[in-house]
């Protein structure tokens, strides 16, 4: 145990440190995201942080690969597409590529680790399972796609994107501990300490944002984890769905509400529950420990689908009612 809690000590000090040299850098390099009509924030900030528990999180995935940890495929999975995810990110931060670029190498990505890890063959609901076939390859690498994306567009308030990784990671690893998955369950408590170690300077009033290369690459890998991990009779997607609840409903909530509304979907804006809520009054600090409060008790009700997979389905539909309720409260969109 003391080599584990070493090493835990030392992701989170690293990732404290270096991203305070990486916000340096980014001051030089004019890595600052400048307000505007569609910001939360109200001074020059740079972004790019996210590079540093991205590279984290890369090596410890390497360590398992080349030290031959069990279910290779899933290594090969996060490292190869969440490489590019992360690369693509920090490029995007540095100097703005054009979305049909980042897109289609994001679906590239989500590619390669839908073909590592056998897509989704079938789909458990508990009392029954419904195969999927090759549908399954198609499903798995949309929904990679779309959450991968997904992340970054709930990633507009201090603290907030952090500390929703650094919450479902631990959660999940402690899970996945629980399951027999040693080494996937301490990568995922790794990246929480580490993200928790960037938090340091991303909470209200944040001194660096993560920017794409962070937010992307937590959105990729959190949705390929939740794919593989149900294959090894451990968590398995609705316990993940359930704990990643909040991003999920806001995020594809507004994204279709936008699209009924004939609104760019991805053009940047503020029309998210949690920016709402801002807008409202209540500061970022306020809305990311009401966040951080909901995802506690989502933590409990995903134990309990972990525990009681026959009716996770149930406890999936009861908590996403529960968040569309808070999304149509806090929402600026109306109407539709």
């Amino acid at each position: 145990m003391w080599p584990i809690a070493v090493v835990l000590a030392m992701a989170f000090t690293v990732s404290w440190i270096v991203t305070a040299w990486i916000r340096r850098l980014a001051l030089r390099l004019k890595m600052v995201d400048i307000p505007n009509a569609r910001s939360s924030h109200e001074v020059p900030t740079p972004r790019g942080g996210g590079i540093v528990f991205s590279v984290l999180f890369l090596l410890a995935v390497t360590g398992f690969l080349v030290g031959s940890a069990p279910h290779s495929n899933i290594w090969i999975a996060l490292l190869g597409g969440g490489a590019l995810v992360s690369l693509v990110g920090w490029l995007d931060d540095c100097r703005q590529l054009p979305s049909f670029v980042r897109l289609a190498l994001y679906a590239v990505a989500a590619a390669w680790a839908t073909g590592w890890i056998g897509g989704l063959p079938a789909l458990s609901l508990g009392f029954a399972d419904v195969p999927l076939g090759w549908a399954g390859y198609f499903i798995s690498w949309a929904i990679m796609l779309a959450f991968t994306n997904i992340y970054n567009f709930m990633d507009g308030i201090d603290g907030l994107a952090a500390s929703e990784g650094a919450i479902v990671a631990l959660i999940a690893g402690i899970l996945l501990l629980c399951s027999g998955q040693p080494f996937i369950g301490w990568l995922f408590i790794g990246l929480s300490v580490a993200l928790l170690g960037f938090l340091r300077w991303n909470w209200q009033p944040a001194r660096i944002f993560m920017g794409d290369a962070g937010s992307n690459l937590l959105g990729f890998v959190f949705a390929t984890a939740a794919l593989a991990t149900g294959r090894l009779s451990s968590v398995s997607i609705w316990v993940w769905a359930i704990l990643l609840g909040v991003f999920v409903v806001d995020g594809f909530l507004t994204f279709g509400r936008r699209l009924a509304k004939r609104l760019p979907p991805y053009q940047a804006h503020r029309t998210h529950a949690y920016q709402g809520a801002v807008q409202s009054g209540y500061s970022h600090a306020q809305v990311t420990a009401a966040v951080v409060g909901i995802d506690v008790l989502l933590a409990g009700v995903a134990t309990a689908a972990w525990l009681w997979p026959n009716g996770a389905v149930a406890l999936v539909l009861l908590s996403y009612a529960l968040l569309t309720a808070l999304h149509l409260r806090y929402s600026p969109l109306r109407g539709s």
